[in-house]
């Protein structure tokens, strides 16, 4: 069986490297996706469409041309994987989760422990919590091998 598998979140560590490597080690026939993970180039998504002289309407712009890409990659994903880190909080990814819920598409949470308690809704409707990629890709191996 084959997968596609959208990693939504966290822009500031290596853990979908982690988690396609450790995919790739398992031999599981995953192809991941992503959204845009260069942070300025997502900033500047909308610039294009011209200038904008209050920052509100500019991340406006850009969220709507990132959603372009985000909500069709979760279309398509057979599986979600939304990663929440310590650093910042990922408003983006706790709407990606809620997507995922709203389109009945199964997905994980990735975070911390502590931060349990912010993340309890979104974690009542994940199909699977980790703490850790090596637990996704152990999820990934179940899933697709068992």
């Amino acid at each position: 069986m084959s997968f596609t598998v959208y990693l939504s979140g966290e822009i500031h560590t290596d853990w979908r490297e982690q988690i396609a490597n450790g995919a790739r080690a398992a031999g599981l026939d995953i192809l991941f996706t992503a959204p845009v993970t260069d942070h300025e180039a997502s900033d500047a998504a909308g610039d294009h469409l011209g200038p904008e002289s209050e920052s509100f309407w500019r991340d406006h712009k850009s969220s709507k041309v990132n959603a372009i890409r985000t909500r069709t990659l979760i279309e398509k994903a057979d599986l979600v994987v939304v990663r929440f880190g310590d650093k910042y909080k990922q408003w983006n990814a706790a709407f990606d989760a809620g997507f995922c819920a709203a389109l009945g598409k199964p997905y994980i949470t990735l975070h911390a422990e502590d931060i349990i308690h912010p993340l309890k809704e979104v974690d009542a409707n994940a199909q699977a919590w980790a703490t850790t990629p090596e637990q996704v890709v152990e999820i990934l191996r179940y899933t697709l091998k068992a």
